[in-house]
């Protein structure tokens, strides 16, 4: 396997989205794009309880994109203007096609506030294609047991395939542009080659542990994101502790992007269209 030269690595630096203080590895100055991925957020770990629930999320409306959430520990409740309602628990994915416009909310359920615990997740926005910004909203939530794994030879490496395909596991997430997202599992001494797509644009990023990729050391609080070329076969991935990673890849569209609080379109026009059709009631409602 010829190994994809490291494009970018970048730290994972807090931020503050109104009250909650998270992660933002993607966009940042060094990595302002990812295409098609536009932004990538690690909130928590959170302790939550009666006296401290910051990540209550309530109806705010979407168009022209992709939110997914990729829980890691905890509970969250998912109630959209399509009628959906759904607890997604740890380990699971809830994967929303914005299209031309939906309103959620998500949130720690009140059942899980009230006994208090570890909430912890990843908040991905993937873009879609000018032709498809429009198309009529949809969500998908795979609960955790349903996805299919891969497993390495040396039974240290577990991966989770949400979207795409590796090897024989097909991902259940059904997706509008070729994309592969795979949660990794890696036990220290853990050994894994992972292919990647010619066509993909790709990234790394490591929730917890310490690994390296490619001869690159990954390490939580120090460098955390990779950002790969299109000139090779794959990554070779290395452990040194228990670590948990994120493996994403997709064909870019290289389409120019205009963004607006809830809004990822082709167009400052496009983004005012969004204003007005939001605030006119074509996204739908979903009451508070």
């Amino acid at each position: 396997m010829k190994l994809n030269s490291v494009k970018t690595i970048g730290k994972s630096d807090f931020v503050n989205m109104g009250p909650v203080r998270l992660r933002q590895p993607v966009p940042t100055e060094e990595i302002p794009l990812v295409d098609p991925f536009v932004l990538l957020h690690h909130y928590g770990p959170y302790e939550i309880s009666e006296l401290n629930n910051p990540f209550d999320l309530g109806p705010h409306p979407h168009r022209g994109f992709e939110p997914v959430t990729f829980l890691i520990e905890g509970e969250q409740l998912h109630r959209d203007s399509l009628g959906n309602e759904s607890i997604v628990r740890s380990g699971d994915v809830q994967w929303t096609t914005a299209g031309r416009g939906i309103i959620h909310a998500e949130g720690p359920t009140k059942d899980f506030v009230k006994r208090g615990g570890t909430l912890e997740g990843i908040q991905l926005w993937l873009n879609l294609p000018s032709e498809k910004k429009m198309i009529p909203a949809n969500y998908q939530h795979v609960s955790s047991k349903q996805f299919e794994t891969v497993t390495s030879k040396d039974k240290k490496v577990k991966i989770q395939v949400i979207a795409g395909n590796l090897e024989e596991a097909r991902g259940l997430i059904s997706t509008q542009t070729p994309v592969n997202a795979f949660m990794m599992d890696v036990e220290p001494d853990g050994k894994y080659d992972l292919p990647i797509p010619k066509s993909h644009k790709a990234l790394i990023y490591l929730l917890k542990g310490k690994v390296k990729v490619n001869g690159v050391k990954l390490e939580k609080n120090e460098q955390q994101i990779i950002v790969f070329e299109q000139d090779g076969d794959g990554i070779h991935i290395e452990g040194f502790s228990e670590s948990k990673l994120l493996f994403l890849s997709g064909e870019p569209f290289n389409e120019k992007i205009a963004s607006w609080g809830p809004y990822v379109m082709n167009s400052q026009t496009e983004i005012m269209e969004a204003l007005r059709d939001y605030q006119s009631g074509k996204m739908g409602y979903l009451p508070s």
